[in-house]
């Protein structure tokens, strides 16, 4: 008999503050203490936090991002860990630690943080001195829900899996342009968080030195585009192993992340699901079928920005 197991899937867009989003993912005009990220929680069940990725967050602040989002019992976030950890390869201090722990600790105790994404370059490949590296920055946050991306395909073998594993680390599955040497998609669990980050494939602009953020995860998945991976993802829902599975997208440009996460969930549940009704009208030949309007969102998810 098949094993009925299915662990909680929460889908979501990566960030909540982007300009170009006016419009498009956010009413405008709207109030004036009208809250992004609070409207965002009416619709879904996570945000991955990226500021963090660029300077930690104080304990204060996070606790505000909970507060934000307490009309949604069930949102969890995920918060990059800060780039001093990933992107620079000088030794870190065990004050850049205590800075880095301090908001992640304060969503933990407020029962909100989902996982700590550890996120490393393409140009970080499986030497020696880059599993050493790995190792040194799990072992300071490894109380944490820590799930890691890689992005070259030199981490593919099954030895790397079996060490997440054993560490009960949490592999991310990815959407990425594919290159040579680039992480092909994939559906693997390698601890209880689960976790799926969708990039786009916008290969003109991906490794262009040129090319702005905006121009790299410009990109708007169609259904057709999202299906292997709505399959994906009911796979990794049904792994024993699997008690949360963080569904995020990453295309962030003109609000289509979450035109995707929204069709993503439709896919994977088999139903339509609720939209803002700005969204849905902005990509509607994409969205037709799988993504409705909910009338009456601005006023309704309209919460006070302040503490």
């Amino acid at each position: 008999m098949a094993s009925s197991h299915r662990g909680r899937v929460r889908f979501g867009p990566a960030g909540w503050s982007y300009r170009d989003w006016e419009g498009v993912v956010y009413p405008r005009p709207h109030r004036k203490d009208f809250d992004p990220l609070a409207y965002l929680a009416g619709f879904f069940d996570t945000v991955e936090v990226n500021t963090t990725f660029y300077r930690p967050a104080t304990a204060a602040v996070a606790r505000t991002w909970a507060r934000r989002v307490a009309h949604n019992p069930d949102f969890q976030f995920t918060a990059k860990l800060w780039r001093r950890f990933t992107h620079q390869r000088e030794a870190w201090t065990r004050e850049e630690v205590k800075q880095t722990r301090a908001g992640l600790e304060a969503l933990a105790a407020h029962r909100r943080l989902g996982a700590v994404l550890i996120q490393f370059p393409w140009s970080f490949r499986r030497t020696e001195e880059n599993r050493a590296w790995l190792r040194d920055v799990v072992r300071e946050f490894d109380d944490l829900p820590l799930v890691l991306e890689v992005r070259h395909a030199s981490w593919n073998v099954p030895d790397f899996y079996a060490a997440l594993a054993e560490q009960g680390l949490g592999f991310v599955n990815i959407d990425q342009p594919l290159f040579k040497n680039s992480l092909p998609p994939s559906a693997r669990v390698t601890s209880h968080v689960a976790y799926v980050r969708v990039h786009g494939r916008n290969y003109h602009d991906w490794f262009r030195q040129a090319a702005g953020r905006d121009d790299r995860y410009n990109y708007l998945y169609t259904a057709r585009q999202l299906e292997p991976w709505a399959e994906r993802i009911d796979a990794l829902a049904r792994a024993p192993e699997t008690r949360s599975l963080f569904v995020v997208t990453n295309n962030h440009f003109r609000g289509k992340a979450p035109a995707n996460a929204l069709m993503l969930q439709s896919l994977v549940q088999h139903r339509p699901v609720e939209g803002p009704p700005q969204l849905v009208e902005e990509y509607a030949e994409t969205l037709q079928g799988l993504v409705l309007p909910r009338a009456g969102a601005a006023p309704e998810h309209e919460h006070p920005v302040g503490p």
